[in-house]
């Protein structure tokens, strides 16, 4: 029985049908039928039922699903245990926002994959937020401040952000240096969310209004020099604008705490090593290059 027809069939069942999975392992559906065919054969039994809509696990697959995905696994940490510094090998898929991911985590992910030619890296770049387990991704890069849930997390590096505008807005509108007065303009925002702020050694939050949403921070930092309101930005997308006076910061006596860069991971006690490995590359990275963060004094020091 080959493991690799096992993997394909576990794609299929958490991806639903042929067509998914074979979008998932970026192979054609012919080759996904062909292993499934196979595998079938070797068992004995029906795994699919196939029709005209697509294909549905029997009871024997849904029984078979369980086993095949403890087999894989083990499979996988055998090999990390005998060669603990060998090539990684598989399939590494990971889910990255599309904002700043392109530009700020890209590197990092093609830097993995020079040094492990043996590995298949499929990076989808988004700022919806997928769903790791239903959708069969190893892990994802995620930004701000994380919600509680049952995926495991581990921190890379800070985030620091600001409120920011462009100049011919504050001098419209005013220039807002306490939570009372910033509630008063017009909120860019990613959707219904709070904004916090710290207050001394606090940390607040309050609902923004605003009528401008976008659900990208680039797109948000491009309304705001536009000058439609008040965006809260990492720093990471804005330094340049705000460098060359394109922004400025506004209330800086109460600036948003520092978030975070997550991987984030399905539940389980053992990480995959090729987890482990983009983690500790992304450690790196921010540690290599902390003026792309907003950690260095020139892109934090207040405006005045």
């Amino acid at each position: 029985m080959d493991i690799e027809d096992l993997r394909t069939f576990v794609e299929v069942a958490d991806a639903g049908g042929v067509s998914s999975a074979a979008r998932r392992l970026g192979v054609s559906k012919s080759i996904v039928s062909r292993s499934l065919i196979r595998l079938e054969a070797d068992l004995g039994v029906q795994l699919l039922a196939r029709n005209t809509h697509g294909a549905s696990l029997t009871e024997a697959g849904t029984t078979f699903r369980d086993y095949a995905a403890r087999v894989c696994a083990e499979i996988d940490l055998a090999r990390e245990t005998v060669s603990p510094g060998g090539d990684l090998r598989g399939r590494l898929r990971v889910a990255l926002p599309l904002t700043f991911g392109p530009t700020h985590f890209a590197p990092v992910i093609a830097a993995m994959a020079r040094h492990h030619p043996l590995l298949h890296v499929h990076a989808t770049y988004s700022d919806r937020f997928v769903d790791l387990i239903a959708e069969g991704f190893d892990c994802a890069i995620r930004v701000g401040y994380l919600a509680d849930s049952n995926l495991v997390a581990r921190r890379v590096g800070p985030i620091h952000g600001s409120f920011v505008a462009s100049p011919d807005y504050v001098r419209a509108h005013g220039w807002p240096e306490t939570p009372e007065e910033l509630a008063g303009h017009q909120a860019l925002m990613q959707g219904t969310e709070t904004w916090q702020y710290t207050d001394g050694d606090e940390i607040r939050t309050f609902r923004p209004q605003g009528r401008f949403k976008a659900d990208n921070g680039v797109a948000l930092a491009a309304a705001a020099a536009a000058g439609l309101g008040i965006a809260w930005v990492p720093d990471c997308i804005t330094y340049e604008d705000v460098a060359s006076g394109r922004l400025v910061r506004v209330m800086t006596r109460h600036p948003p705490p520092p978030a975070a860069t997550y991987v984030v991971r399905p539940p389980g006690l053992h990480a995959a090593r090729k987890v482990r490995v983009l983690i500790d590359l992304l450690i790196e990275h921010f540690k290599s290059a902390p003026e792309l963060w907003g950690l260095d004094a020139a892109v934090r020091r207040p405006d005045v």
